[in-house]
C-alpha cells in the first residue's frame, strides 16, 4: 500500500477534486486539515527542494493574505516559518508520497503519472 498524506482545505474546490479522483482510483490517503495543521517542517523543506526553481509554486498565490508578501529577501527559513503560521499560504492540495515526494495542487494527468 502506498503511503499518501494529503493536506487539504475544506472550502477548496481543487481538494475536493483531488481526494474525489484519488477514492475513485482506490487509493487510501491520511487527510489532514492544512488550516489547522500546516505540513511537517521537513514536508515543507522537500517541497522548497523540489521547487526550488520557483519558491512561489509553494504559495497559494491567489489568497488575499498572499498579495501582501515580499519574498524576495527572506530566506528558507524564514519561508518555512510564514508557512507553518498560516496554512492558508500553502498550495493545496499539499500531498506527500511515500515520504519522499510533494505533489502540488491538482493536475489529473500528472496523478495518473504519479500512481498509476
Amino acid at each position: 500500500m502506498k503511503k499518501i498524506i494529503f493536506y487539504s482545505y475544506l472550502k477548496c474546490s481543487t481538494c475536493r477534486k483531488a481526494a474525489k479522483w484519488l477514492e475513485s482510483k482506490n487509493f487510501e490517503f491520511q487527510l489532514i486539515d492544512i488550516v489547522k495543521e500546516p505540513p511537517l517542517v521537513n514536508y515543507l523543506n522537500l517541497a522548497l527542494e523540489q521547487y526550488s526553481e520557483d519558491k512561489k509554486r509553494i504559495f497559494n498565490t491567489r489568497g488575499k493574505a498572499f498579495k501582501t508578501l515580499n519574498l524576495d529577501p527572506l530566506s528558507k527559513e524564514e519561508i518555512i516559518q510564514l508557512l507553518l503560521s498560516d496554512g492558508k499560504l500553502i498550495k493545496r492540495p499539499f500531498l506527500i508520497y511515500e515520504g519522499k515526494k510533494v505533489i502540488l495542487g491538482f493536475n489529473e494527468i500528472e496523478y495518473a503519472k504519479q500512481f498509476i
